[in-house]
């Protein structure tokens, strides 16, 4: 199984939804919303934004669920 690193993030403050390409070595702690500017942080118990507001976790976990 292949590591996907597109990803839908859905900001949870406006439901704006943007594709992005995640990093494959690292977690994204923050991001910023294009639309409202808000900045998002994981929520409590997620390592990145992605595996809180992403269709797809990050790689990290992709890679550990296999």
């Amino acid at each position: 199984m292949e590591v996907d690193l597109k990803s839908v993030i859905t900001c949870p403050y406006c439901n704006f939804q943007k594709e992005e390409i995640m990093p494959s070595e690292s977690c994204q702690f923050f991001y910023e919303c294009d639309n409202c500017k808000k900045v998002l942080r994981p929520k409590e118990g997620d390592c990145c934004v992605f595996c809180s507001y992403g269709a797809n976790v990050c790689p990290s976990v992709q890679s550990k669920s296999r």
